[in-house]
């Protein structure tokens, strides 16, 4: 991707004050992103003095829009008060969640962070929602787990973490794993994709394209500023290349990240804090000609 061939970039009609971001694509056009959630009145519900994060569903249109947009219904006995980043199964029907300790019931035991963040897997029943929420079986609770993302396929799940120890230790403050998705809540160990993905510096929100090109955000120092968006090409042989930085205007002097490419290959979603926004994190939409 030059920057000769992107035409068109525009933050989406649905970006208000408040933080948007980390959207992922479903079936029939489905979106899901993240947002404050909101009391009757409109204001931001907190917990802890911090806002509170959950789900947002919506409906993407033609022109990139997004509309019908709602909270994801989450079974109100599933005590979470923080979710985010998610995505589904190409099936929909598992959901994938970031979400952390606090306030939790069934918390595991030993000495860990509350705060650390871990990912979960629920189901969708009728007249609950999404319930049933698992943590994976490779979150220790020690290390922090985070930004699922599913290949095409369903049969690869990338994530950020900052496991530490092994030959599959992160390098910097965190780094782009993966896992084979076996079924019935298996799956294999995680694997470090390595350097030619991670670096030293900070890896977050993975996405694997249709066409094996592996897009994520990073703070290393060769980039515009900030987080930048990346890419790196999976060959063949399942190797990933050399991580290249993605041009301007896709990435910004300020944080750029959580890049999602449709199927078509000419257009997708990112997140960015960029100057001229909305307010603070906001979702754009884009076009390659």
């Amino acid at each position: 991707m030059s920057q000769s061939k992107v035409y068109a970039e525009k933050n989406i009609t649905l970006n208000d004050e408040k933080p948007q971001f980390g959207l992922s694509l479903n079936q029939n056009d489905g979106v899901l992103f993240t947002s404050y959630l909101l009391n009757k009145n409109g204001k931001v519900k907190t917990y802890l003095g911090n806002g509170v994060l959950i789900i947002y569903k919506g409906i993407k249109t033609e022109n990139g829009e997004v509309t019908n947009v709602e909270p994801l219904l989450i079974d109100k006995k599933e005590d979470i008060t923080h979710i985010t980043k998610a995505c589904m199964s190409p099936d929909g029907k598992t959901l994938y969640v970031t979400t952390n300790y606090t306030n939790r019931k069934n918390k595991p035991k030993g000495d860990f962070k509350e705060t650390n963040f871990h990912i979960e897997t629920a189901e969708y029943v009728n007249g609950l929602g999404w319930t049933n929420f698992k943590v994976l079986p490779f979150c220790k609770p020690q290390y922090s787990y985070a930004h699922a993302s599913l290949s095409p396929d369903g049969n690869t799940l990338y994530f950020t973490a900052n496991i530490r120890g092994g030959k599959e230790s992160t390098k910097g403050t965190s780094d782009i794993f993966k896992v084979d998705v076996l079924g019935e809540n298996a799956y294999s160990e995680p694997k470090n994709l390595g350097s030619q993905v991670n670096s030293y510096s900070g890896e977050m929100f993975p996405f694997m394209s249709y066409d094996n090109t592996l897009y994520f955000a990073s703070n290393r120092s060769n980039g515009v500023g900030g987080f930048d968006i990346y890419k790196s090409v999976m060959n063949e042989k399942g190797i990933f290349e050399k991580a290249e930085v993605l041009p301007q205007p896709i990435n910004s002097k300020q944080d750029d990240f959580c890049f999602v490419m449709e199927k078509n290959g000419t257009s997708g979603y990112f997140s960015s804090k960029r100057d001229g926004g909305k307010g603070e994190d906001d979702i754009y939409y884009f076009m390659i000609n």
